[in-house]
């Protein structure tokens, strides 16, 4: 069985997801980072960085970063249809699953504990950097908008991986406020990508309408 190390509205959710999609029988643990529980030990235990997604495989393996897990579970089951057949689609795919990981998902952790990222600074100072970091993470949004298409959804006929992180992750740190105004058409897509049959089930438990 797997277990999936995470918590409510995070990342992990987008995990869930696939696992659903996958077919396999998996147990949530609720762990965070900052707090001194059982859980939290173990998800150290398995992943020094303390963070979430961490999933546990049923070999014992672990794998981290939810690109990664996202792109192992598509490749290890496509009748899941995470990642696309068509090898041109699939690398593009992966290329957006990257692209979200390092210039979308990275600044959250910034704007979330800003004082991890500097040294002695006052409070003028940290609001600073975390509003800097948002105008970065929203120009990166724009530019994903502007270089993946839709058709219908970014993989294809149906959400895929690509689909479902990009729904998640945009529900952080205003992302969708802002997509709303400058990429409407994006916003438009993340809106049918979270009522997606295939989407909507897990997401609506960890976003209630």
């Amino acid at each position: 069985m797997f277990h999936l190390f995470g918590y409510r509205q995070s990342g992990s959710s987008a995990v869930e997801i696939a696992l659903c999609l996958c077919g396999v029988p998996y147990r949530r643990v609720d762990a965070y980072s900052t707090e001194d529980n059982d859980a939290a030990k173990a998800l150290e235990a398995l992943n020094p960085q303390k963070q979430v997604p961490t999933l546990r495989m049923p070999d014992g393996s672990v794998l981290t970063e939810a690109a990664a897990i996202l792109i192992h579970l598509g490749l290890t089951y496509p009748e899941s249809k995470l990642l696309p057949e068509d090898q041109v689609q699939r690398a593009q795919t992966i290329r957006g699953l990257v692209y979200i990981a390092a210039n979308c998902y990275t600044p959250i952790g910034i704007i979330d504990f800003p004082e991890r990222w500097l040294v002695e600074a006052d409070e003028a100072t940290r609001q600073q950097l975390v509003s800097g970091t948002k105008q970065r993470l929203y120009r990166n949004w724009a530019l994903f908008a502007d270089q993946f298409a839709a058709q219908p959804f970014f993989s294809g006929a149906e959400p895929g991986a690509l689909d479902i992180l990009a729904a998640v992750i945009t529900k952080w740190a205003g992302t969708r406020e802002a997509m709303l105004s400058a990429r409407p058409e994006f916003h438009a897509v993340l809106e049918r990508i979270d009522q997606h049959p295939r989407v909507a089930p897990v997401l609506s438990l960890h976003w209630p309408a």
